[in-house]
């Protein structure tokens, strides 16, 4: 089943409005023939600024965390509705960073993934084991249970995309090979075809977030389940083309 694929850069807390404007001015014309769908997540405080710079392009703005609430007294925290307001289409949700440093959870990223739904956003629902986990040959139980809590209750898999985060790959030294990354992205579709329906699975976006490059995303995206990439550092480069432009 042909599946679209699917670029996206998450800035992290990068850039200034000053900085993106510049940086999406020269994206722009150098990924206007893209094939794959193309976006930008970047810090809640620039969303306006680089919707407006990107208008009339085919990049596609997005956030990089949004709360469960429609409102209330959640201080630093921003809902849906203040997103759309901006035409935000995608949102990142559960980075590794964000479970790392900010005590994010399954549940929590269940909880935002249904609001981002029902809002009709598109959530990025992003797993991934640490090293220890992976050597310790843990990869497939903690992937288990973060598709299973994070993804429950979903009524439409298919409205949502995957990035699977390998967290020992990024900044340790190690790095996953082509094969390693389609071996687990296979797992992953597998899981949410028996969580799900098998025809559902073959139809869910998977990307890949462990450090896709300039320089391996060709190998990457030649992998029949890997169907995009999260992209971290190179994002904020002009590299990001190279990488949205990989079939070329």
């Amino acid at each position: 089943m042909s599946r679209k694929a699917f670029i996206a850069g998450n800035w992290k807390m990068n850039m200034t409005a000053e900085s993106g404007e510049k940086l999406i001015k020269e994206l722009a014309p150098l990924v206007k023939n893209a094939s794959c769908d193309v976006a930008l997540c970047v810090p809640a405080i620039l969303i306006p600024a680089m919707t407006k710079a990107a208008q009339g392009t085919n990049i596609k703005i997005g956030a990089e965390n949004v709360h469960w609430a429609k409102s209330g007294a959640y201080t630093g925290e921003i809902s849906t509705d203040m997103l759309k307001e901006y035409g935000v289409e995608y949102v990142i949700i559960g980075h590794s960073e964000r479970r790392q440093y900010f005590g994010e959870t399954d549940e929590s990223v269940n909880k935002r993934t249904l609001a981002a739904l029902a809002a009709g956003l598109t959530p990025i629902v992003c797993v991934g084991e640490l090293l220890e986990e992976r050597e310790n040959g843990s990869t497939e139980k903690v992937l288990d249970k973060q598709l299973t809590v994070g993804l429950n209750g979903i009524e439409d898999i298919t409205k949502v995309v995957i990035a699977y985060e390998p967290v020992w790959a990024i900044g340790t030294g190690k790095t996953a090979t082509d094969e390693q990354a389609q071996e687990t992205i296979a797992y992953i579709r597998k899981k949410i075809g028996e969580l799900f329906c098998p025809k559902c699975a073959e139809k869910v976006v998977i990307q890949y977030g462990g450090s896709m490059n300039a320089g391996n995303c060709k190998g990457l995206m030649a992998q029949p389940d890997i169907d995009g990439g999260l992209i971290g550092g190179a994002s904020l480069k002009l590299d990001f083309a190279t990488i949205v432009n990989y079939d070329k």
